[in-house]
């Protein structure tokens, strides 16, 4: 009679469990599960709006001939290849700097430097794109130093504008990974730095070979979810360049161009759709090199 009465308390609470996490599995599977099918249901149509055909792999052998998708995916890479390891270092410099309770002002530099990742998009946007104009404050300092004989046109030569957009994701996300690599080291012991200290090693040997190990499953972390935010880069560019990825597509990412695809040009849903299964992949291929990387192999 106990055992029947358990047995029923149990599918009772079962139930209940089931019924307060319905409404999230029920949101879940419309706004993630089913967009996620339904474009790989997509990728295999091609055509205009809603006037597609079936296609197979004809869009992933688009491809291969679409120098567009060809630049995109270069633009890409090289944002990807250049900005993250700036960042993660200039990011793990800062905090090992700031973790010195000495040092004045530190709530001050902490809070100045994890700002820019709260600032409005828009805003600071606006602001960099006033700030490198051919005539902005930019180009003034340098010319002033002597640093350049003549403006340099961030936003209209190809290589200063990926110079730009580097600067800007750099200026907005290193304060937000320098936050993790902080928390990580208020939790390292002090008094391994003190033994190290007091048997002569020098500061950057205690960084290279004490702070750096101990901190590897963060900068794994921080970097796995930097280069899905790189790879899938949109927001800065397409406020820099009014979303064009201007000039000469010098600044186009992928999403930018999923986005052009689906809303700027003549809709090509089919195509849009396998392009987004390419930053899949590369995000798929790109953290797994990373944790084989980071493979304790002793």
């Amino acid at each position: 009679m106990a055992a029947g009465k358990a047995g029923g308390l149990k599918r009772y609470h079962d139930l209940n469990g089931w019924l307060f996490i319905a409404p999230s599995i029920l949101l879940i599977s419309i706004f993630l599960v089913y967009p996620i099918l339904r474009s790989l249901y997509l990728s295999f149509f091609s055509g205009k709006g809603m006037m597609m055909k079936f296609a197979g792999f004809g869009n992933v052998v688009r491809l291969s001939n679409d120098p567009v998708f060809l630049q995109a995916l270069t633009n890409t890479v090289t944002f990807f290849v250049v900005q993250v390891p700036i960042m993660i270092v200039l990011a793990l410099l800062l905090a090992a700097v700031l973790n010195n309770d000495r040092l004045k002002f530190i709530g001050f530099f902490r809070t100045a430097i994890f700002l820019p990742c709260v600032a409005s998009l828009v805003a600071y946007s606006v602001l960099f794109k006033s700030m490198f104009s051919v005539d902005g404050v930019v180009n003034q300092a340098l010319l002033a130093l002597h640093l350049t004989d003549a403006p340099i046109g961030w936003l209209t030569e190809p290589f200063w504008a990926k110079v730009l957009v580097i600067l800007a994701i750099t200026w907005r996300w290193t304060g937000y990974n320098m936050i993790f690599y902080l928390a990580a080291l208020q939790n390292i012991d002090r008094s391994i730095y003190e033994a190290a200290r007091i048997d002569g090693v020098p500061a950057w040997a205690r960084f290279l070979y004490i702070t750096v190990p101990m901190l590897k499953p963060v900068i794994l972390f921080t970097t796995i979810i930097s280069t899905i935010g790189t790879i899938q880069l949109f927001d800065e560019v397409y406020n820099l360049t009014e979303g064009r990825g201007s000039p000469a597509n010098a600044t186009l990412t992928l999403s930018l161009y999923i986005y052009n695809l689906t809303f700027r040009f003549m809709p090509s849903f089919g195509y849009a759709a396998t392009i987004s299964y390419v930053i899949v992949i590369m995000v798929a291929l790109f953290s797994f090199l990373q944790f084989y990387a980071a493979k304790d192999r002793s």
